[in-house]
């Protein structure tokens, strides 16, 4: 298992190590042992998975208060895997990386608490799974623009098909500053 870093400190993509045969494959998904040794501590305690079709776009997602780390995937098709620094104060405010997972490649990406993310489905389907560190909690669900161009992501689709509530999701400068984690270091 190897973690390759980002543009963003704390976003990682990780390879895990896979052991193929003629009868399939197999491979550790999660290790928190061996993900610690990474820079990775979280202990998970909700686990979700969405399937989308081509052209769907997610996000960008967050919770404040009680914001979650997650360790994403993908167990079916291919996604463009985004995340976005929301934390005041950080040196990456507002800036985004990426990262293509698949069903074939098996990478993982973690975005760390204070952190928006997102995904846009490339495949005819996508079947994509979420580790997350803290509870879901709808009276901290929050939202970006998707396609914010202060942000500026470059995502590979050009008309998403989206949510309502991600079509009416605010410009990061539109987000009050208690609404938005803070950089700490």
């Amino acid at each position: 298992m190897k973690a390759i870093t980002t543009s963003l400190p704390g976003v990682l993509v990780v390879e895990p190590q896979v052991f193929e045969d003629p009868r399939g494959f197999f491979y550790e998904s999660y290790h928190e042992a061996k993900y610690a040794k990474l820079g990775i501590y979280a202990s998970f305690v909700q686990t979700n998975v969405s399937r989308s079709s081509k052209g769907v776009l997610r996000g960008l997602h967050y919770q404040w208060p009680n914001p979650q780390g997650k360790l994403v995937s993908v167990l079916e098709g291919e996604v463009y895997d985004v995340a976005v620094d929301i934390r005041l104060g950080s040196p990456t405010f507002g800036q985004w990386t990426s990262a293509m997972l698949t069903a074939d490649n098996r990478r993982h990406m973690w975005i760390p608490a204070g952190f928006a993310h997102g995904f846009c489905v490339l495949s005819e389907q996508a079947t994509f799974t979420y580790q997350c560190t803290t509870l879901y909690d709808p009276t901290a669900d929050a939202s970006i623009c998707w396609n914010d161009a202060a942000i500026g992501v470059d995502w590979p689709v050009g008309e998403p098909l989206i949510s309502s509530k991600d079509a009416k999701a605010p410009l990061l400068a539109d987000v009050p500053a208690d609404r938005l984690p803070s950089f700490e270091t």
